[in-house]
């Protein structure tokens, strides 16, 4: 008898875990289904509206949808933010399940997930606008070289946009704080680099091409050059 009570007491103590278990497994089950549910609606509205917003027409003239459609998806940006959207509801979904079943690690790490993901946002739309007020710059620089009667207009207009694109790009990733700031000092570095490299190419080895440059940027008056 005592050793059937031996072999019961643990059986016992199992099915009273396994019977403890069970409520918050299923209403684990219940909250992701119904995250899921809200994370569909979400995604919806949020490409909804901003197509109602006219914000792919905004991403396409600012050049990221065509770079997103260059790296081989489909997507365009407004579909990517809804996409954000929807992991943001479901990660939230998760850290509930999973803090209803006494997963405290597992809702800590997705906790930070979850506090990363604004940021992704937000970092995205700095992209967005900064790649559309870049693109206005160069057009504007552009146009302004042209009627100016400079032929290198458009070389000139491309410089100074992706000069601003650069600056966007690490406004993005200072604001997402990845690598303490290494990946902002190893551009800027890889920056000067090229600049200094092109300052030196173009002081030393091509002064002539320089002079021509600068003589078809910016004539001198027939006068001037007679004296």
């Amino acid at each position: 008898m005592d050793n059937i009570d031996v072999m019961i007491v643990p059986l016992r103590g199992f099915l009273l875990e396994i019977g403890n278990f069970l409520p918050r497994l299923g209403v684990a089950l219940a909250v992701l289904l119904v995250g899921w549910l809200l994370a569909k609606a979400f995604r919806f509205s949020i490409v909804k509206a901003l197509r109602a917003l006219n914000f792919h027409v905004l991403t396409e003239r600012a050049g990221i949808d065509g770079f997103l459609k260059e790296g081989g998806t489909d997507k365009d940006t407004t579909e990517w933010v809804g996409i954000i959207g929807y992991a943001l509801v479901m990660l939230a979904s998760l850290i509930i399940a999973f803090n209803s079943l006494g997963l405290i690690q597992v809702t800590d790490l997705l906790g930070r997930i979850l506090l990363f993901v604004p940021r992704l946002l937000v970092a995205l739309l700095i992209v967005v606008f900064g790649g559309y007020f870049a693109r206005f710059v160069g057009n504007a620089v552009q146009r302004y070289f042209r009627g100016a009667g400079i032929s290198d207009a458009e070389v000139l207009g491309r410089v100074v946009r992706y000069a601003l694109m650069s600056f966007v790009v690490l406004l993005a990733f200072d604001h997402l704080d990845i690598g303490g700031g290494l990946i902002q000092q190893t551009f800027l570095i890889l920056l000067a680099g090229v600049v200094f490299a092109l300052a030196l190419a173009f002081g030393l080895g091509a002064r002539e091409r320089a002079a021509e440059l600068l003589d078809r940027w910016f004539p001198r008056d027939p006068a001037d050059r007679v004296r």
